[in-house]
């Protein structure tokens, strides 16, 4: 199955996404997203009837490779707050994300 993708297409799909190009580099697009379609269908295409798919087959798959848990020293409040720009109440001080003030 050969997939041919067009500029009017490319042009189409960028206006969607309220994209705007210049002809040119919808030409360019139009290339590349040609060579990634092409490489996807050599994908589709190769024969993986003779692949194992049985995952737990692997070495890996029966072994924890999370290491112990152990306690170690943290770091003091004080130290960490120290090294921040802004300190409020023993806290991180940030800008505000909707509005308002610092907290």
């Amino acid at each position: 199955m050969i997939v041919r993708i067009t500029t009017e297409e490319v042009a189409h799909v960028a206006k969607l996404a309220r994209l705007s190009f210049s002809s040119v580099e919808i030409e360019e697009l139009t290339s590349q997203l040609a060579a990634v379609l092409a490489h996807a269908e050599d994908i589709e295409n190769l024969d993986v009837s003779e692949i194992d798919m049985d995952f737990s087959s692997y070495p890996w798959s029966s072994v924890n490779v999370t290491r112990a848990d152990e306690l170690c020293r943290s770091l003091e409040r004080d130290e960490i707050l120290s090294q921040a720009p802004s300190v409020a109440d023993g806290r991180f001080k940030v800008p505000p994300v909707l509005g308002g003030e610092p907290s």
